[in-house]
């Protein structure tokens, strides 16, 4: 998407191709993946402090992997897929 100065902002949404980097094998220890955007809980994330633990955190995204895997992930783990 490009606002109107010409500048690209990619806007996540439910339906939307992104891309993400997983743990894997490669040499940096995670391999690049695609998927599809299928649930938006942004309604639902808590500040971590407030449940008194900082293991767990809810994801804002769930995201199906083309390879069959269903992933959680925040805005800045993801892009979008070309």
């Amino acid at each position: 998407m490009t606002d109107k100065n010409g500048t690209r902002e990619d806007v996540l949404a439910v339906g939307s191709r992104v891309r993400i980097r997983v743990p894997g094998f490669d040499a940096d220890g995670s391999v690049a993946c695609t998927g599809v955007v299928i649930e938006d809980y942004a309604d639902m994330i808590i500040d971590r402090g407030s449940v008194g633990r900082d293991w767990a955190p809810v994801q804002r995204w769930a995201i199906a992997l083309d390879d069959g895997r269903l992933i959680f992930a925040n805005d800045e783990d993801l892009t979008a897929a070309e």
